[in-house]
């Protein structure tokens, strides 16, 4: 019978020796994965190391689509703890379109509640450069608001639409005045094309329209001079107001503008680096060794510096250029076409020097 109480007592303390470890065990996993979960809730997981980080949620989109952007900035931690709070906070069943900023020092729980509650959504910022073709514009406006392409195709290319902003379907492209333009989250292809026109009203101040009524150009053929300009001189603007004196002083004369960059424009190729004379026979209007005057249209969206450029040209008398030999960029400048031969022979031996054939 002691050996039978031994038996029992031993047991019983195997038994509360093990609960105790069971016991042990779980409040232990219970106490790491709460402090799991309190870190991947609240421990910051976006690091931007001071710049400025932001995405863009389209309408539509899934949730997977969204977080894939946010970590392809690179300003996200622990991608996996990110992906775990946006499953339990059901990310998937809340996703608000809109811009937001990827803010430094947030947790996943609050970049995530931004997202789910839209509360932080920031205006829609639009800047456009280097524009050539109107569908790389259709493309670009398409990309910052909710919108597709096609409605802005479509709009752009509608005579009574383009109308009734004041202009045609040519002309339109110089409405868009190249700059940084905040939206709302929810703009229309229709409500950025009036603000588009609301801005350019506004860059077309009384002192501008002054100006180019000086030189006896209308807004549209202003955009489409400094479209050539820029595409001639993209790399020191300094030298633009010149480069728009020698156009300007071209048409004042009925010479034909010689642009290379719209035979380029006419050609549609924009590799082109040496114009040869299958380029120049292209029949185009945009082609201005063939067609006197301005093209119908811009060749770009110029910068405000060479629409500025042109409507305070350099005052002189050169009515030919071409590029320096030494590759800088800048141009050489000559008064008639015996000087311009002398300064283009050395810059075609230049280019054949460097192999540059077409």
């Amino acid at each position: 019978m002691a050996t039978t109480r031994i038996d029992y007592k031993a047991n019983a303390t195997r038994r509360r020796n093990r609960f105790a470890y069971t016991v042990g065990i779980f409040g232990l996993l219970l106490i790491t994965f709460s402090y799991y979960f309190y870190q991947v809730f609240f421990t910051p997981n976006v690091e931007t190391n001071g710049l400025p980080a932001y995405v863009v949620v389209r309408r539509g989109e899934t949730a997977k689509a969204v977080l894939d952007s946010i970590e392809a900035t690179g300003v996200i931690v622990d991608k996996l703890s990110l992906r775990l709070v946006a499953k339990l906070m059901k990310y998937e069943k809340l996703v608000k379109p809109g811009r937001y900023e990827l803010k430094d020092g947030y947790t996943n729980r609050q970049l995530i509640n931004d997202l789910r509650t839209g509360s932080n959504r920031l205006p829609l910022r639009l800047t456009f450069q280097n524009i050539r073709l109107r569908q790389d514009l259709s493309r670009k406006l398409a990309t910052t608001i909710d919108a597709r392409p096609s409605q802005f195709d479509s709009l752009l290319n509608s005579p009574a639409y383009t109308k009734s902003l004041g202009f045609d379907t040519v002309s339109i492209l110089t409405m868009f005045i190249p700059n940084t333009y905040e939206l709302p989250w929810n703009a229309s292809a229709e409500n950025l094309m009036q603000r588009m026109q609301k801005e350019y009203e506004k860059f077309w101040t009384p002192a501008r329209d002054a100006q180019r009524k000086a030189l006896g150009l209308t807004r549209a053929e202003v955009s489409t001079l400094a479209s050539i300009v820029e595409a001639e001189q993209q790399q020191h603007a300094d030298e633009r107001p010149r480069v728009a004196g020698v156009y300007l002083n071209r048409l004042k004369r009925g010479m034909k503008l010689q642009a290379d960059p719209t035979v380029v424009y006419a050609n549609h190729d924009f590799t082109i680096k040496r114009v040869l004379n299958v380029h120049l026979a292209k029949d185009s209007p945009y082609n201005t060794y063939k067609y006197a005057g301005l093209p119908p249209g811009p060749i770009n969206l110029p910068s405000i510096a060479s629409i500025d450029a042109v409507l305070n040209p350099e005052s002189h008398q050169y009515l030919y250029f071409c590029a320096k030999e030494d590759f800088s960029g800048y141009h050489a400048f000559a008064r008639n076409e015996q000087e311009h031969l002398v300064n283009a022979r050395r810059y075609q031996a230049a280019l054949t020097r460097s192999g540059i054939m077409k």
